[in-house]
């Protein structure tokens, strides 16, 4: 099952452009949080284990249609673990994401959705 539906997104986001920042923090940790449960699900599928949950972060954002989050993390092996995630439309009902994952500087998934039951692979 996906870890963060796009509907789900949509209602964070929306509740984010309420103008209430507690709320528009509120509302970027919950989409930080599953972005990390969806790259920890999808890594371990590919065998790659980590030291500990990735740090995700979201740079300022663009427009409320556009939010960008970025991760980092280490395998148990050291090495560096990087996620660059862009959503695009995100003050809409359909949501366009994508996303990065890098493994010692190797792209090791590129997908338009993160977590288990995602399948559908960008471009």
């Amino acid at each position: 099952m996906r870890r963060l539906p796009a509907a789900v997104l949509a209602v964070l986001l929306a509740v984010t452009m309420s103008g209430c920042k507690v709320m528009q923090r509120i509302s970027d940790g919950a989409y930080r949080n599953a972005v990390t449960d969806g790259v920890v699900d999808e890594l371990d599928a590919r065998g790659v284990e980590l030291r500990e949950r990735p740090e995700c972060r979201s740079p300022g954002r663009e427009t409320d249609a556009v939010v960008r989050v970025d991760c980092t993390a280490r395998t148990t092996a050291g090495e560096p673990v990087a996620v660059e995630g862009i959503v695009h439309d995100a003050d809409t009902e359909r949501p366009r994401e994508s996303y990065v994952v890098t493994v010692g500087g190797r792209q090791v998934l590129r997908k338009d959705c993160l977590g288990l039951g995602c399948e559908h692979p960008v471009g």
